[in-house]
């Protein structure tokens, strides 16, 4: 079977599956009006769950593997991670009515990993028996820290030369002015200058006072719910003994509750469509197409990983997949507390309404159907 009939084919068992028909079934009901609303609380105890699963899923996998085998695929998605952001910040931010600081976050949240999305591809790998490294869901934080943290970072780098700039200028004016009006001897103290070129001659002289402390971005994700819980379980899996209460308990839990929380996301898809018609219509076509690529992009890393360390083509599906994800839990918070000038209805907007549908409902099917026409399934 060719490409296109092997994407279609997944497709449609994706459209009858729990997870896609729960997402679309939430937009759906959100588009008539309904007033159904699922406590944040319980949203949280769900995400909670879904990720110590998988993490739990990753530590007990890793225990009894060999970590070397793991390096190449780990090396990959931080790469993947911190392009995902460059793409933005070269190809979004040069876009009309765009902004490069909204760009830049919403590469940010591109490149960062959505742990539901990862959660559904792993689920339609289980269901249709295809085989990958049980510690594949462990790659999550490598590509989602990464991510966020160069986001970050090339935004904050991208406003400190705006600020430079722009104090540059009201210097060269503010010193024009002081030729032609002001006495040579009147500011003889330097804490008298005016303000503009106090602070401007401060950062010339102090300029470690303006780089960006990337240890904060690291700590500020890691204490994020969404790698709080998945790190939690990994660290339960590979360095307890937690077999039986995974068995009885997380295993079975994990697809209902992931079917909570796609509706959850449906409905919150839906609610965000209006916030992207206040920003540039490009987020939309970002939206659509950086899922493809980006996925793109990490499976022909999983590849090379394939054919020289063993990696399973399982395991370059689920690459692939959290790569054309957007995060939707840890990612938002920690962009607003990061880069607070950026505007939330934009790079959110992108994610939530287009990119998270796009990548559950269209990229993980894409995926498997790529896969299996190399004959790696």
């Amino acid at each position: 079977m060719d490409f296109l009939s092997l994407f279609v084919k997944d497709f449609i068992i994706q459209l009858q599956s729990p997870t896609l028909a729960f997402l679309i079934g939430g937009m759906i009901i959100a588009a008539l009006g309904s007033e159904l609303v699922i406590p944040e609380s319980i949203c949280t105890i769900i995400v909670f769950m879904l990720l110590t699963k998988i993490g739990l899923t990753g530590g007990i996998a890793i225990r009894n593997s060999n970590l070397l085998d793991m390096v190449l695929p780990m090396i990959f998605a931080v790469i993947v991670g911190i392009v995902v952001v460059f793409i933005a910040r070269y190809t979004l931010a040069k876009l009309p009515k765009v902004k490069v600081v909204d760009a830049i976050a919403t590469g940010g949240l591109f490149g960062a990993v959505s742990g539901s999305t990862m959660a559904a591809g792993l689920t339609v790998l289980e269901e249709q028996k295809i085989p990958y490294e049980a510690w594949a869901g462990a790659l999550y934080p490598f590509m989602d820290i990464p991510a966020l943290v160069t986001a970050i970072v090339v935004a904050n780098i991208y406003l400190n030369k705006k600020k430079k700039h722009s104090e540059a200028a009201d210097s060269k004016m503010q010193e024009s002015f002081s030729k032609e009006y002001v006495a040579a001897g009147d500011y003889p103290d330097k804490q008298d200058y005016p303000s503009t070129r106090q602070e401007y001659r401060s950062q010339q002289e102090n300029p470690a006072d303006n780089r960006v402390k990337i240890w904060p971005i690291v700590e500020e994700s890691l204490r994020g719910p969404a790698l709080s819980a998945m790190l939690l379980g990994l660290a339960l899996g590979l360095f307890t003994q937690p077999e039986s209460v995974y068995k009885n308990f997380y295993d079975p839990a994990f697809r209902g509750l992931l079917s909570i929380l796609m509706l959850v996301m449906g409905i919150e898809a839906w609610s965000r469509v209006g916030e992207l018609r206040k920003v540039a219509q490009w987020y939309v076509v970002y939206s659509v197409v950086a899922p493809f690529l980006h996925g793109l992009i990490a499976f022909g890393l999983g590849m090379i990983a394939h054919y020289t360390v063993g990696f399973s083509m399982g395991g370059v599906v689920i690459l692939a997949v959290i790569a054309s994800s957007s995060s939707d839990i840890s990612g938002p918070p920690t962009l607003r507390a990061g880069i607070p000038s950026a505007n939330p209805s934009a790079y959110i907007g992108a994610s939530t309404a287009v990119g998270t549908p796009v990548a559950i409902g269209v990229c993980i099917p894409f995926f498997v159907g790529l896969a299996q026409a190399l004959g790696g399934l």
